[in-house]
């Protein structure tokens, strides 16, 4: 059994009320764990030791709306954000102060990808560093690197725009609803709520 998300983003009226303008769930989220590491501190692996927006809560005055779903049995690690919040993220900050566990960058033929490591890859780093002990990237020497079927593999540590990009799939439609709701109301007027369940 896995965790869903759900939520809504809420944009502040003139009177100083919120009202919800789009469900979440209309933007198609997918159930991306990575993604939810790294934005909300959710489901994570450990690799993300500073997600962007973790466990802040349900605002004081959020939307009737969004309050009646979000809560129940079920709910959990509620958190929210502003617009003006997303336009001051860095993407390319680290997230953490030491190389990913279960994620190593990859150069090959094809061009430089973010992949899982593997075991035969921990297996591969053994061999050459480790007399023999599986290891994983943040256990290999500095500078080292595992070539491996045709390919070199080193330690990352990883960003924001590596595990939850800001311009592409569903986080773009989110970010893009929000900009264009700031632009006329405002960008601490517009915000995101998110919980999991």
């Amino acid at each position: 059994m896995g965790t869903d998300m759900d939520g809504a983003i809420e944009s502040r009226s003139a009177d100083g009320r919120w009202q919800m303008e789009f469900d979440l769930l209309d933007f198609r989220p997918p159930r991306d764990y990575v993604a939810w590491d790294c934005l909300f501190g959710v489901r994570g692996t450990g690799d993300v030791e500073r997600p962007l927006f973790p466990g802040r809560g349900l605002p004081d005055d959020v939307s009737e709306p969004v309050r009646e779903h979000a809560h129940g049995d079920h709910q959990h690690s509620h958190t929210h954000l502003t617009w003006a919040e997303v336009c001051a993220v860095d993407w390319d900050e680290p997230l953490a102060s030491r190389p990913a566990w279960y994620w190593t960058h990859c150069s090959d033929p094809e061009g430089e990808h973010l992949v899982r490591v593997t075991p035969t890859l921990r297996e591969a780093a053994g061999k050459v560093y480790g007399g023999g002990l599986h290891l994983a990237p943040p256990e290999w020497p500095p500078g080292a690197e595992v070539h491996l079927n045709g390919a070199v593999y080193r330690p990352v540590v990883l960003t924001a725009r590596m595990l939850a990009p800001p311009d592409e799939g569903c986080w773009a439609e989110v970010w893009s609803a929000m900009r264009d709701l700031a632009a006329e109301r405002g960008d601490e007027h517009v915000r995101l709520i998110v919980w999991f369940g």
